[in-house]
């Protein structure tokens, strides 16, 4: 005998889904502007955050799977967004690093993007905010333990 699912109001994957597009919703808005989507914002947002780095590396931080982080990257570098790099010892190898115009991207809209994150702190309150951050987070398969 099976167990019995639980309602779709209490599924976790659904509930997430559910919550993935509350989030989301103001932050498309805001990248409709800018002529970017949102897995190139979060290569850009990386970037910003941990600097030059190796594709693999950026696929992984930006959750990305690698050969979408490739096409991506080809896309931010045509729209002088990012620069690609061969190592010099690994040809295979490439760094990805954010330009100037890339930079300028997320300057003008942290504003907009810290608002909006205040925005879920105020409908979910400082310390439930940061405990979901939290338990989100044990979830992730490619978290620290």
């Amino acid at each position: 005998m099976t167990k019995q699912l639980p309602s779709t109001s209490r599924s976790l994957p659904i509930a997430l889904i559910r919550a993935r597009e509350g989030v989301m919703s103001p932050i498309r808005d805001m990248l409709s502007e800018t002529g970017i989507t949102e897995q190139q914002w979060r290569v850009l947002r990386v970037l910003v955050e941990f600097g030059r780095m190796d594709a693999k590396t950026l696929a992984d931080r930006s959750s990305l799977l690698f050969p979408s982080l490739t096409r991506i990257a080809a896309t931010l570098r045509d729209k002088g967004l990012v620069t690609q790099t061969r190592d010099d010892k690994d040809r295979r190898r490439q760094f990805i690093e954010i330009t100037a115009n890339g930079q300028k991207i997320i300057d003008d809209h942290s504003p907009q993007a810290a608002q909006i994150v205040a925005g879920f702190k105020t409908a979910l309150g400082d310390d439930d905010y940061e405990r979901l951050l939290d338990l989100l987070a044990r979830l992730d398969p490619g978290a620290d333990p």
